[in-house]
């Protein structure tokens, strides 16, 4: 099994999420991540209709020692028709088509690679299969199985934005990984359930959206809580928290980082960026020590389950 650094960087925002991000800016966003120190890059068909993945690719071409991983079950192929509902801002000809099935994950992967301009993965994970769910286990996971064997891939897993689903596979399947996207915060440790079990059977865990997606990412809370407008208790909780990490000299955005990586099955949290400034930000962040008491602290006022 690959070793899996403690910090990655996420690719959706230099695949446009929510807004165009040039080349240029795209391209030193990743220089940023690099020279931070981040050696673990995540990316995703999804993400720009591929662009994401060029752009990573362009930008790790001549660097080596990373861990990148990218995901399958969304074909990239043409259309006449502008996707508009998908949050990314994406060119005409393109569109996305939900496959699981085995030649669908097989032309996926062929597909990214080529985009990424390599011969082989690090980590290949199934996204997002909601609606999917019995032909993800059925058919995406033994095709990828088989690539695993042949040595395309070195681990396999599935990424998420839930923990339900993601738990079946680490009962059902013989998977390495798994990405937990906003299910294991400051603000919303529903996910437990799941690092539990793979802290049993030895499956490690990508902690993504740490933010939830803003409520957490600013020192005073504020902003969108999965990507929607964060409702008033959920903000009012945030704001506590934020008060109790000021007590310990410690910033909210900071104690969203350190907290998932406290459980054992966490190996990385995985921050997304659109701009050089906010992986500095981020990196003069994570590396700063949070005193245990906060935690503990954290724990007594009743804002912390796990």
């Amino acid at each position: 099994m690959i070793d899996l650094p403690r910090v990655g960087f996420g690719g959706a925002p230099i695949g446009n999420l929510y807004q165009a991000v040039s080349g240029e800016q795209a391209r030193a966003t990743v220089d940023a991540a690099w020279d931070s120190g981040v050696r673990l890059y995540d990316t995703a068909p999804h993400y720009g209709l591929g662009l994401s993945e060029r752009r990573m690719g362009a930008a790790l071409a001549e660097r080596s020692g990373y861990v990148l991983s990218t995901k399958v079950g969304r074909l990239v192929v043409p259309s006449q028709v502008r996707e508009d509902d998908e949050i990314f801002d994406v060119p005409v000809g393109l569109g996305r088509e939900w496959d699981f099935s085995a030649d669908g994950v097989r032309d996926s992967l062929e597909d990214s690679l080529a985009r990424l301009g390599l011969p082989e993965i690090d980590i290949a994970l199934i996204h997002d299969p909601d609606d999917h769910v019995e032909q993800a286990i059925a058919e995406a996971y033994p095709a990828l199985a088989e690539l695993r064997e042949q040595g395309v891939v070195k681990a396999i897993g599935v990424g998420m934005n839930q923990w339900q689903v993601p738990l079946r596979f680490v009962r059902e399947t013989g998977i390495d990984v798994v990405m937990l996207a906003g299910r294991y915060t400051l603000l919303d440790q529903s996910g437990l359930p799941l690092l539990e079990e793979c802290a049993e059977r030895g499956v490690r865990v990508l902690a993504a959206g740490v933010f939830n997606s803003g409520l957490l990412a600013t020192p005073a809370p504020s902003g969108t809580f999965d990507y929607a407008p964060a409702p008033a208790p959920l903000l009012d909780r945030a704001v506590r928290i934020a008060k109790t990490c000021e007590r310990h000299g410690v910033t909210l955005p900071q104690a969203a980082m350190a907290f998932p990586l406290r459980h054992p099955a966490v190996a990385s949290i995985v921050l997304g960026a659109r701009a050089p400034e906010e992986v500095l930000a981020n990196a003069a962040l994570w590396s700063r020590p949070v005193p245990g008491d906060l935690w503990l602290e954290l724990a007594d006022e009743g804002l912390l389950t796990g």
